[in-house]
């Protein structure tokens, strides 16, 4: 059977093509998302601070919930960690227990913060290559460890010693003054040393360094470290000495990590990176998954049908159902086999693009390096082996079923009457999307939402691929009697698409989950920054806001500005996120002077006024998850893993625009990296009150810092929208250029399958460009009814995920982009019916009759 099926392979090598093209492009993308996958579960990020300590101990950075369940006599318990957002802190007291245990030469203390150099312009210099810079104590200088190359260590408080490869791109040298801005007022010191790492200059941060008495007053952890790097004495090996810091500590909570573990500890973006590519992967490889089954499943029963005559012969010289099955069965694992390995050794080179394209999006750092093991390409192909062979089968289920009398009958003239197995199915798969849909409207978030919308899309595909045919019957009826317009090319194709529905839903089927997947990846960004955009506008009372291109706006900006005639209110606004029990919430810290009169969420319930230190303002969302309401105290764990009890003063329904969780100003910056606003709202008065001008003369020369109007706020948010959708639209972009793929190899398949038919109708007396003209009534009329399935699915995907996510049941569609889309579809439709139909028409009638082919 074996030999047969290869023989088969030679002797129908452009049938096969097309499977063979589904199969390896499915394997490609699977290997691809398994890479990333595994990248995120198990990805390297390598240190650069703490090279020169094998052992670091830092802060517990997760919350932790612990379920303990009783069955009978047995007790359960589970534990369950969720990462945290900002650093958590250690007591300075833990540095002197470590020293004190045997085998420790030194415990160094590290304190980091943000720090950027600013040009005597008064532009912030950002760190290398446009990463961060930090301010650290000179004494954590030996967990590099850097050392002098030029000029002395700082020994007063105005005193600065910066890294090799800051000096280098600005010229400083010792003796120079500087102007540093940090977590507090921008600052002069004078340049007293120039410091360089002993493994070469730092790729992934700047340096300075500071006095330790001026580096903690920076850092606003008076009496706390960040993290503290524990060096052996001689002989000592980093695992024993692990172990003995370990049980030093034990009972305290601090976290003792050696080797690839202190990577994590020092880049906390990297360790959290990891869980969004997990996040990501996993839903573009699900994703895909469902797609290349559709398209696979697709493209074989196309073979499988342009194959009939073939396979009915088969059966009338008495081959059996089960030796067709065989036979059908082992073509299918050769081109899966040989379709899994080269796509997979494909997939290779698009994970690291796909990689490099995230880290150029800043969606994950490049501190997180790929991971490359054997489990994606064994998935890819074992994928590519099953999905071939069960396509196949499924494909084939019908013919190798039916009497061989009935099989020629079929190979002549295609069944007009449809399967109730295929129907019901279908309708199945229809019933099945709209409780997707159902359960979409509900949900009101986004990361539970956004497997939810594609899984949606991809049944309703489905839906749409099985009941094709009938949908394909009503559309023809639809479109007779306009076809009738064009007198030759309208009756062909009128008369061609009743006669073969299976071949016009073949095309019809993946070109609507193409315009349907589009759609909601680009309509869905839209939906969700639209209805962000137009609560944050509605919201924002105040006249002007102020930001910053560095690492934000110093607390004494809102100090001048208030005292500025005419100015009203002043809100200082922090980004933070919090936890309750182990669901995140993103929140801020404002202000609480003249909240009300800069600041409008929308409140449901509750009341603004005498918010304090205390308190907290909930997103309906939010509020409704949680079960609470005005006058309920409320636990949450802080980004620094401070647990603490507020009271909740309202509600609001603005969350999109202004995040789930409020509280006060006071509250937040005291537990946050970095203490400096990310944006001062100033409400002046009505008339008369100061104009851009003023407030420019009011913050002075403040490095960075910026006085936007309400058009330019919104401009800005645009901007850093359309940058987060980008990873968004380059992740689902693959699978929308893998069913364009699919597109184009339905209707070459299909079209070079006819070219018998387009032969016999010239000999009949029908032109070539008669035959050219049904074709683009065709290729016209596949566009139109998936346009129309496509859209209708998209719609109402969009519908759904709109009620859920912004209560509207009215998504936000760009005409242009909708435009361009279904353009592009008609193009790709166009080209890949009317080149393939010229070919076909290329030789001599009589000829193409003659062939075996």
């Amino acid at each position: 059977m074996l030999r047969y099926a290869l023989q088969t392979l030679r002797a129908r090598k452009g049938g096969f093509a097309g499977a063979f093209l589904a199969l390896f492009c499915a394997a490609a993308l699977v290997t691809a998302c398994g890479i990333l996958l595994e990248t995120g579960l198990r990805g390297t990020i390598g240190t650069e601070r703490y090279a020169g300590s094998p052992v670091i101990v830092a802060g517990d950075q997760n919350v932790h919930q612990i379920t303990v369940e009783r069955k009978g006599d047995k007790t359960k318990r589970k534990e369950k960690t969720k990462p945290l957002s900002e650093r958590v802190w250690l007591p300075a007291g833990t540095v002197t227990t470590l020293a004190a245990l045997p085998g420790v030469r030194a415990a160094v203390p590290e304190i980091t913060f943000p720090a950027y150099a600013v040009t005597p312009s008064g532009q912030i210099i950002p760190g290398v290559d446009g990463k961060a810079s930090y301010g650290h104590a000179w004494t954590s200088a030996s967990l590099t460890p850097f050392t002098l190359v030029e000029g002395a260590a700082p020994s007063a408080a105005h005193e600065v010693v910066i890294d090799r490869e800051l000096a280098a791109r600005t010229g400083l040298k010792p003796g120079a003054e500087l102007t540093v801005q940090s977590t507090d007022a921008p600052r002069a010191y004078r340049v007293t040393g120039i410091a360089a790492s002993s493994g070469g200059d730092l790729r992934q941060q700047t340096s300075l360094f500071f006095t330790d008495t001026e580096a903690e007053r920076l850092s606003r952890h008076t009496g706390q470290v960040m993290a503290i790097g524990v060096l052996p004495e001689p002989g000592l090996s980093s695992s024993e000495l692990a172990a003995r810091v370990a049980q030093g500590l034990h009972g305290t909570g601090a976290q003792v990590v050696t080797d690839g573990g202190r990577g994590p500890v020092e880049f906390l973006d990297a360790a959290k990176a990891r869980i969004k590519l997990v996040s990501m992967g996993g839903a573009i490889g699900g994703t895909s998954l469902l797609v290349a089954i559709l398209v696979v499943v697709g493209t074989f029963a196309l073979t499988i049908q342009q194959r009939h005559r073939e396979l009915a012969l088969l059966r009338a010289i008495a081959a059996t159902p089960r030796q067709v099955r065989r036979l059908i069965g082992r073509e299918a694992l050769i081109v899966g086999a040989l379709a899994g390995v080269l796509g997979s050794a494909t997939g290779l080179p698009v994970a690291h693009w796909l990689h490099g394209k995230f880290v150029g999006f800043k969606a994950i750092p490049e501190t997180l390096e790929l991971t490359v093991g054997f489990f994606p390409f064994a998935a890819a192909i074992g994928a590519a082996l099953l999905g071939a062979w069960a396509a196949a089968r499924i494909s084939a289920r019908r013919t190798t079923r039916i009497r061989p009398a009935e099989a020629l009958s079929e190979a002549a003239m295609e069944q007009r009457t449809f399967t109730w197995g295929r129907i019901g199915a279908g309708i199945a798969f229809l019933t099945g999307g709209v409780v997707l849909l159902l359960a979409l409207s509900t949900l009101r978030s986004e990361p539970a939402a956004t497997p939810v919308t594609f899984l949606s899309v991809v049944v309703l595909a489905v839906a749409v691929s099985l009941l094709g045919p009938l949908l394909a019957r009503i559309a023809v009826a639809t479109l007779e009697i306009p076809l009738k317009v064009s007198r030759v090319g309208g009756h062909l194709a009128t008369a061609n698409a009743r006669a073969h529905t299976k071949r016009l839903a073949a095309a019809v089927t993946p070109l609507t989950l193409l315009i349907a997947m589009a759609c909601t990846v680009f309509f869905v960004q839209t939906t969700m920054g639209a209805a962000a955009t137009a609560q944050a506008r509605a919201g924002n009372k105040a006249e002007w806001v102020v930001g910053s291109a560095g690492p934000g706006v110093p607390a004494h900006a809102g100090e001048r500005l208030r005292r500025v005639p005419g100015v009203s209110a002043v809100t200082e606004i922090v980004r933070t996120s919090v936890r309750v029990g182990l669901d995140k919430y993103p929140a801020q810290g404002v202000s609480t002077d003249g909240l009300t009169h800069t600041w409008d969420p929308a409140v449901t319930a509750g009341s603004l006024d005498g918010f304090g230190p205390q308190s907290v303002a909930l997103s309906a969302l939010a509020a409704d998850a949680l079960n609470r309401k005005p006058g309920d105290e409320l636990e949450l764990t802080l980004g620094d893993g401070t647990e603490t009890q507020l009271t909740v003063a309202a509600v609001y329904e603005r969350g999109l625009g202004f995040g789930d969780v409020t509280m006060s100003h006071s509250l937040v910056t005291r537990h946050v990296d970095n203490p400096l606003a990310s944006a001062l709202l100033v409400k002046t008065q009505d008339e008369g009150g100061p104009g851009r001008a003023e407030l420019r003369t009011a913050l002075g020369a403040l490095p960075g810092v910026a006085v936007l109007d309400r058009d330019e706020v919104e401009d800005l948010q645009a901007e850093v929208q359309q940058s987060n959708a980008e990873v968004n639209y380059l992740a689902m972009g693959l699978i929308i250029a893998f069913t364009a793929i699919a597109v184009v190899n339905t209707l070459v398949m299909s079209v070079f399958d006819r070219r018998r038919e387009f032969a016999l109708l010239q000999l009949i007396g029908t032109t070539r460009r008669q035959v050219r003209g049904m074709l683009r009534i065709e290729a016209a009329m596949v566009t139109l009814l998936a346009t129309t399935l496509g859209t209708g699915i998209a719609l109402a995907v969009l519908t759904a995920f709109s009620i859920g996510m912004t209560g509207s049941a009215s998504p936000s569609v760009d005409g242009w982009t909708y435009l361009g889309t279904v353009g592009f579809a008609a193009l790709l439709t166009a080209l890949a019916t009317l080149i393939p139909g010229r070919l076909a028409l290329g030789g001599r009638p009589a000829d193409v009759i003659g062939s075996r082919a």
